[in-house]
């Protein structure tokens, strides 16, 4: 199984950072298998599970995002999970606010900052292969 995060590289770093933590946040909740066991240190502390998969972050754009999005709509029967953050969750205090904003926002108003997809890892590539790394 495989887990990328396709973000906009033209945010600046606090709202890319806030980006990636909210597609994080979702995925995990969603897919909780990919987070591992709790694990002990040489000296028995304890550390929570983190991700047991790498999630590469890939740069791209709000077009980009928003084609991607459009693809995984379009896939018969899909496998693939995936999450998107937009300017509508971006610009919301709270997620009542979020969703009063987007129940009255057209998906072709809306400006996406983000997404992740996790599932098999052929299909995964096959989506996202030829996208650069964000650096």
């Amino acid at each position: 199984m495989k887990c990328v995060m396709v973000v906009d590289a033209g945010l600046p770093l606090g709202l890319l950072a806030n980006t990636v933590a909210v597609l994080a946040i979702s995925v995990g909740r969603n897919v909780p298998e990919i987070v591992g066991e709790d694990v002990l240190d040489r000296d028995g502390t304890r550390h929570a599970g983190i991700t047991e998969a790498t999630v590469p972050l890939l740069k791209g754009d709000s077009d980009l995002i928003k084609s991607l999005r459009e693809r995984l709509l379009a896939l018969p029967e899909s496998s693939l999970y995936f999450v998107d953050f937009c300017d509508a969750a971006q610009q919301s205090k709270r997620y009542k606010d979020y969703r009063a904003r987007l129940s009255q926002t057209a998906s072709e108003d809306l400006h996406y900052l983000g997404i992740a997809i996790y599932g098999e890892e052929k299909e995964v590539n096959r989506l996202t292969g030829s996208i650069g790394l964000l650096r």
